[in-house]
Order: C-alpha cells, then structure tokens, then sequence
C-alpha cells in the first residue's frame, strides 16, 4: 500500500511549505490537500484513508477541533493517526487537541529550515515507523 497523508491546511503559504518539505523528507508517499474542515471530511468520507491527517486548527466551514471531535466520533476514523499541525500556541488548544484525540500536536516553525526538518521528522516517523491500525494505509 502506498504511504499517504491528507493535509488539511487554508494557508497557501504553509501549503506550499508543507509540500516542498515533504517532497524532500526523502519518504516516499502521496500528499493530497484540502483547504477547509468540511472538505476534510467529505474527504476521509469517501476516500481509502490516508496514513496521517496532519490538522491545521484555524480552519474555515468547520475548524480544526470540531473536525477532530467528528472523526473521533465516528468508528471509520475513530483511530485514524491524527497530528494537529499548526501555529496556535494556545495552552487551550494543546489540551482541547489532546483531550479529544490527536496522537500529537506540532506547533508549525516560522523559518523554513525548521519546518522542514519537522515535516522530514513527521514524514519519517509517521510513514515508516508508525504502524497504523488496520484499514489505514499502511
């Protein structure tokens, strides 16, 4: 099965950072983007499920928590690897992310260097040392 992460992110900029980074983390795997909270779940609704969600918090329709709270509710996605990635450094947020079950929470860095070696950090631990449950792609 092919590694694959959904990211769902509104900022066009952290997007970009995001993509390129992965492309140079050196894992193999797919990206597919989605831009707000409710196309992330019409996503995960009707697709084979990714390897990883990585979660933007500030999202527009339907934010980030909310999503998280919906996915956690439903058997389908119930224990689909979660990262919130974002740029919240709200202790409220740390907690509400935890509290309704995200398997991490990364804070996005400000300069490009540093969010790339998160995103290669991410992508090596989530695509190759992580063994998802079953019916994730793995």
């Amino acid at each position: 099965m092919t590694k694959r992460i959904l990211l769902v992110e509104d900022n066009p900029t952290d997007e970009k950072l995001t993509v390129l980074a992965f492309k140079k983390c050196g894992v193999p795997h797919e990206l597919h983007v989605v831009r707000d909270g409710a196309e992330a779940l019409d996503y995960l609704r009707t697709n084979e499920l990714p390897t990883v969600v990585l979660l933007d918090l500030h999202l527009p329709k339907i934010d980030g928590l909310e999503v998280l709270r919906i996915l956690r509710s439903e058997a389908r996605t119930r224990s689909l690897p979660i990262v919130i990635l974002t740029s919240s450094r709200e202790d409220e947020d740390i907690v509400s992310g935890y509290s309704l079950g995200a398997n991490a929470y990364v804070r996005k860095p400000v300069e490009y260097a540093e969010f790339a070696a998160t995103a290669r950090n991410l992508g090596v631990f989530w695509l190759t040392m992580n063994k998802p449950p079953p019916g994730v792609a793995s």
